[in-house]
């Protein structure tokens, strides 16, 4: 049967990335508690492809991660699975994004009531020739009250949702759990946001918010001086856009350390 992707191909144009996007996976991401948490995880990736080949298989795609289905996922297996890859298709680089939600459990802070929040969460890595770049992003939200408002409001101030987004390099032998990164950006807003609260708790929630007013600035500020603690971390990018109730326009914060993070 006549193989048209491995043709020659004459244009002489090299191609970064070639692959495939969206595929649904169902994989096990570990937990800090020790256990695996089950996830729909949504993957691209890709390869690069010499200018000599018209076209790649992209069922090689499909079939190389469908062997990682349904078993431990993480930084390891990330950097096999792009070794595989680069191995599979004679490539140079190889190139993945891992999409999922991850819930953490999240009583409410006064009467306890358990339920659990759902944060968006990605892995990224990245291999070029031999070397293995491994990236983790979370989008968290969180509740942030303006200071302006409450300075000149005579009764109250207006407070809305807000969305902090981080992304890591994380260097090799040491792990970033996404619950630590978590409660570490949402120490940064005013309070965090919870999926299931009691009267009592929205007392404490709205009080305690009112307490600790942040402009998007301050919670991008104060997440820079946590984050730049962390000496496994050479690389960040930190944001945070707050939804606003009186505007209909988001307000917006960006900050990434020097030097591109890679991935």
């Amino acid at each position: 049967m006549r193989d048209v992707a491995s043709e020659p191909d004459v244009r002489g144009v090299d191609i970064q990335r070639v692959g495939v996007r969206e595929l649904a996976l169902p994989l096990h991401v570990a937990t800090k508690e020790g256990g695996y948490q089950s996830v729909c995880a949504r993957v691209d990736m890709s390869v690069d492809l010499p200018r000599e080949f018209r076209g790649t298989h992209m069922s090689r795609f499909v079939s190389l991660l469908g062997e990682w289905q349904d078993r431990p996922f993480g930084r390891r297996e990330i950097e096999k699975i792009l070794r595989a890859a680069k191995q599979r298709f004679s490539s140079t680089s190889a190139h993945i994004t891992v999409a999922f939600k991850y819930f953490i459990a999240k009583p409410a802070p006064a009467s306890g009531a358990p339920f659990q929040l759902d944060y968006d969460c990605q892995f990224e890595g990245e291999l070029n020739g031999g070397c293995f770049v491994f990236n983790l992003a979370v989008a968290v939200p969180a509740m942030i009250l303006c200071p302006c408002s409450k300075e000149i409001a005579v009764v109250g101030a207006h407070s809305q949702r807000a969305v902090i987004r981080a992304r890591l390099q994380n260097d090799f032998g040491h792990i970033v759990w996404i619950e630590d990164l978590v409660a570490l950006l949402e120490a940064q807003a005013s309070q965090p946001v919870y999926p299931l609260l009691k009267r009592r708790d929205e007392k404490l929630v709205t009080e305690q918010a009112y307490a600790n007013a942040k402009f998007v600035e301050d919670v991008v500020r104060d997440a820079v001086l946590v984050l730049r603690e962390l000496s496994h971390v050479p690389r960040f990018r930190i944001e945070c856009e707050s939804l606003e109730s009186i505007h209909n326009h988001s307000a917006y914060a960006f900050y990434e350390t020097p030097g591109p993070v890679e991935g």
